[in-house]
């Protein structure tokens, strides 16, 4: 089974053929990185606005690379939440007029669970049940996956997102957009004993994770120094913030593998991708002899591969969406599929 899946939730414009949820035929994407990095963040119109204009050429492109016609494909499957409304829509509706045109059925993707399902893409015999970590610009979540389309919420954030945090500290301290993958290329000959971070924790919620406070922690460390005179290490300095960052995330994993009982772990979101999470995990595992699946750099941000994916069990579920599916900002992950 082919499957066209369309990705437009921030700001890269995606399209891809996916083949039974796990062969990636074409995978075509759209950054508008260098845009946004005048802004020093994505500005959501102008992310719509180019996602209205790359949409058709992005996908003719998959297309073609996949060596496929519309004809050959057989299901189409589209981000519908959560995201920048604007941006969804875009896909959306590109979507909806592609299925109406075509008769193809239209399968909505949740986000969160195309990024856990870049696992699949990456392990060929990766199967549920496992316990997920997803941390991105926008979310952080422990999430048992039950099953392709079954999900549980063991724990989230509170206020701000990991991502968020770390992106914010990224430009605090000078670094250019996109402050995430910047600050983890600062850390690399950095000190994580350098400067003393804060490790929240959720009272009463031992699984949430709360960054707000971290997050302001480093934004008056660094302004403190300046009122000074005083100069800021930045490979210190991001180092100890991400450290602090992975700290919450990896202590708070490993505590709800073990009382869950789950001995495989993946990883997911556009976070997944730092290097410190990565290596942090990386030695868990291997202290308690659990399984660890790392998506491919290539799949951990946005990218119509993932949910050519997760679209595919979606449609396996009976997860057919109709023609007046709209998009929707915030969704949970364990929402009731369409019946």
């Amino acid at each position: 089974m082919k499957l066209l899946a369309i990705e437009s939730s921030c700001d890269e414009t995606a399209v891809a053929v996916v083949e039974n949820g796990r062969n990636v035929l074409s995978s075509v994407i759209a950054s508008q990185v260098e845009e946004h990095k005048l802004y020093g963040g994505v500005v959501p119109e102008i992310a719509s606005r180019r996602h209205a204009e790359s949409i058709v050429g992005i996908t003719n492109q998959a297309l073609e690379a996949a060596n496929c016609k519309l004809e050959d494909i057989d299901a189409i499957a589209v981000t519908h939440a959560p995201g920048l409304i604007g941006a969804l829509l875009v896909g959306v509706n590109f979507a909806k007029g592609l299925s109406m045109s075509t008769g193809l059925p239209l399968i909505p993707v949740h986000h969160l669970r195309s990024h856990i399902a870049a696992n699949y893409i990456t392990y060929k015999d990766l199967e549920p049940p496992f316990l997920s970590l997803v941390v991105s610009g926008g979310h952080s979540h422990i999430i048992e996956v039950k099953s392709y389309t079954d999900f549980n919420i063991i724990g989230k954030t509170r206020d701000d997102a990991a991502g968020e945090a770390l992106d914010k500290a990224a430009r605090t301290m000078g670094l250019p957009y996109p402050g995430g993958l910047n600050l983890d290329k600062a850390s690399q000959n950095g000190n994580i004993n350098a400067y003393k971070m804060p490790r929240p924790r959720v009272d009463g919620s031992e699984y949430d994770f709360s960054f707000s406070g971290l997050k302001t922690a480093v934004i008056n460390t660094i302004h403190n120094a300046q009122q000074k005179g005083e100069n800021i290490d930045v490979a210190d300095m991001a180092a100890s913030f991400i450290n602090a960052v992975v700290v919450c995330l990896t202590e708070n994993l490993e505590k709800a593998a073990k009382e869950y009982g789950y001995t495989k772990i993946a990883l997911a979101g556009g976070v997944s991708a730092n290097s410190m999470l990565r290596a942090r995990c990386e030695q868990i595992c291997k202290n308690n002899g659990w399984q660890l699946y790392l998506p491919e750099l290539s799949l951990c941000g946005d990218n119509a591969a993932m949910v050519g994916s997760q679209g595919y069990y979606e449609y396996l579920a009976g997860n057919i969406a109709k023609l007046d599916l709209n998009a929707k900002a915030s969704l949970p992950i364990d929402y009731e599929i369409c019946k």
